[in-house]
């Protein structure tokens, strides 16, 4: 229950502070994301994650 309501209280939180930043911050916010998401040594190192997971996940199988 108390995980329930610090949840709720926390995207009450996030609405009220969104609206108030309105659509263009948003706007802003999205495109600062795409950008980061874009770059090539952001895509190598996710690259190098999903391997290493993928490679992590076999392992844990197996064991299994």
């Amino acid at each position: 229950m108390k995980f329930r309501t610090t949840f709720m209280l926390g995207a009450a939180v996030g609405y009220v502070l969104g609206t108030k930043a309105g659509r263009e911050r948003y706007e802003q916010m999205m495109q600062a994301s795409r950008r980061f998401s874009e770059n090539p040594r952001v895509q190598e190192a996710a690259e190098t994650l999903r391997s290493k997971g993928g490679a992590l996940a076999d392992a844990a199988r197996e064991r299994v």
